[in-house]
């Protein structure tokens, strides 16, 4: 995936449009299309970076390495922030692991659910905030009038998109525990103090408040 996002740069010029390519696992960026082929001004390994949206903005997003790099950028708009958002979370998922043989026999299952999982935070994350967005806009309008239409239809489409996304996600999640784990791995006893009630959980929340 390609095209333009919003990069910080900092607080003399702000923000400013960059062109980001995203290929095998790297994110880079040079000042604009023409430059590909002039070399990038930095890029981001998806393999080991952490995506955050920003919680008030849904046109933000961070990509961090803890320590070591932090990119502050933003799209043009929610739907184009939720189609680099999906295609940044499966980047993570389909790298290839480049560890040795015996090192990734151990490993690969539990690296596979900690990538889905992280995709699946993301995910909620977005949930909740396109939930507030549809929310705070039906609040804001007056009493007895129709939320405008056409906003209400980009908002639920987000919305829509995002859980069929967070759904495909989680069934992923159960694919990879069901071919790795046995059955009895998850058979407990009614007096396990590892078993206890919860509250419902982010997504069942936006499923009620949905339908």
């Amino acid at each position: 995936m390609e095209g333009i996002l919003y990069k910080w740069t900092n607080y003399l010029t702000g923000w400013q449009p960059r062109w980001f390519v995203l290929d095998n696992g790297i994110l880079s960026y040079y000042d604009s299309q023409d430059d590909v082929n002039k070399g990038s001004k930095g890029s981001i390994k998806m393999a080991v970076c952490e995506i955050k949206v920003h919680s008030t903005d849904n046109t933000r997003m961070e990509l961090i390495i803890p320590g070591e790099q932090h990119f502050y950028v933003k799209s043009v708009n929610a739907a184009e922030r939720q189609r680099w958002l999906v295609a940044l979370g499966s980047s993570k998922a389909c790298l290839a692991d480049t560890r040795t043989k015996k090192e990734k026999e151990i490993n690969e299952t539990i690296e596979s659910l900690r990538t889905k999982m992280s995709e699946l935070r993301l995910y909620c994350d977005l949930l909740m905030q396109q939930v507030h967005t549809i929310q705070e806009s039906v609040k804001q309008d007056q009493p007895g009038l129709t939320p405008p239409a056409e906003n209400m239809n980009e908002a639920s489409s987000l919305l829509s998109a995002t859980c069929n996304t967070f759904i495909t996600t989680l069934e992923e999640c159960m694919k990879i525990a069901n071919a790795k784990f046995k059955p009895e791995m998850f058979q407990f006893t009614h007096s396990d103090p590892l078993v206890s009630p919860v509250s419902p959980s982010p997504v069942q929340m936006v499923r009620v408040w949905y339908y």
